[in-house]
């Protein structure tokens, strides 16, 4: 297949994005497919359109090529008006599919979604309306409360109606403050006390105009893809310190992941069903991840769901794959083939 690896952007998971696209892309290759990876804010100016997809492609060549512009997003975002960069929708139209390795805003949000199904450009990946449910905190835990999913009590709070009072929210501490659309635990604050929650609304608050303000729950943290409608096995993530922010997920040797995860059968069949159900909330296709609390006494919570999780070769789905037998490239393969289900 002619593949176009849609990576990078402009959100703060750019960096995991780039380190996805590229595992993702060589995985391909390896498969025989003639993939390229292209980030979607930079583009390419100099594209050879009588081989755009060549038989030999230099994987890690492309990738230092988008970690160029690292420094100059910010200022290429003030003098820009499209999103898309120089070539990309001409060659995403060339493409069989186009496998997105996208993370957070403009790419995860379903904007990108929207903009591809009025071209007729097929995308790995749930659609637009599920993309942007998904994405928002607020709306995936209304959804999740509606159809009796357990999830922590909270509500979304835009900036205009901030309260520094949680007994306004009818809630005590602790609490998790964190950015409504947000991704990979950017802007996520634990807090014990008035002076830390202040604290964390400004942090949360500079990052976008609306948070979610919830319950904390104290125990273990787990992760379960749903792909096809399918739950694959349980992960555990035990963080060394702390819980698993942004440092924690991406440093090496500073989370044990252990997958299978450690529990009954009973358990292990119960945070399975709850994933697919949640999956099924959402209306999400294709592919996506769930991801747990449970406290000691073995009651769960849906915390969220992410519609283009973390595809780097270590990453959680990858590492539940294995399980089952599935090698990193076999499952990038399979994620196309399940994705191509919503075109048939």
């Amino acid at each position: 297949m002619k593949i176009v690896v849609l990576a990078g952007g402009t959100s703060t998971e750019r960096e995991i994005s780039v380190v996805s696209g590229t595992g993702i892309c060589q995985a391909l290759r390896q498969k025989g497919h003639r993939a390229v990876l292209m980030d979607v804010f930079c583009g390419m100016e100099d594209v050879d359109w009588d081989n755009a997809f060549p038989e030999e492609y230099d994987v890690e060549k492309a990738a230092s090529y988008m970690r160029s512009f690292d420094e100059k997003i910010e200022d290429m975002k003030q003098k820009r008006r499209s999103f898309f960069g120089p070539n990309v929708l001409k060659l995403c139209e060339l493409a069989d599919i186009v496998f997105l390795g996208l993370h957070g805003a403009n790419g995860e949000d379903g904007k990108l979604q929207a903009a591809f199904d009025l071209m007729g450009i097929k995308y790995t990946g749930t659609g637009y309306l599920s993309s942007a449910m998904a994405m928002d905190k607020g709306i995936t835990k209304q959804l999740f409360m509606m159809n009796n999913i357990p999830t922590p009590k909270g509500v979304a709070m835009p900036v205009t109606a901030a309260s520094r009072n949680l007994k306004d929210l009818g809630m005590e501490f602790p609490v998790v403050v964190k950015t409504c659309c947000g991704g990979s635990s950017v802007g996520v604050y634990i807090t014990g006390n008035q002076k830390e929650y202040e604290e964390a609304l400004d942090n949360a608050y500079s990052y976008e105009n609306e948070v979610v303000v919830e319950e904390y729950i104290k125990g273990r943290e787990f992760s379960v893809a749903v792909v096809d409608g399918e739950a694959y096995p349980v992960i555990e993530i035990a963080p060394l310190e702390g819980f698993y922010d942004y440092k924690n997920k991406y440093q090496a040797g500073s989370t044990v992941e252990t997958c299978p995860a450690e529990l009954s059968p009973e358990l292990t069949e119960r945070m399975q069903r709850f994933a697919v159900e949640a999956a099924k909330a959402l209306s999400l296709e294709g592919y996506c991840r769930l991801d747990f609390m449970m406290r000691e006494n073995g009651d769960m919570f849906c915390l969220e769901a992410n519609t283009l999780p973390g595809m780097t070769p270590t990453s959680l789905i990858p590492q539940e794959a294995q399980v089952l037998g599935m090698d990193y490239p076999t499952l990038c393969e399979e994620l196309i083939k399940v994705s191509m289900k919503k075109y048939a």
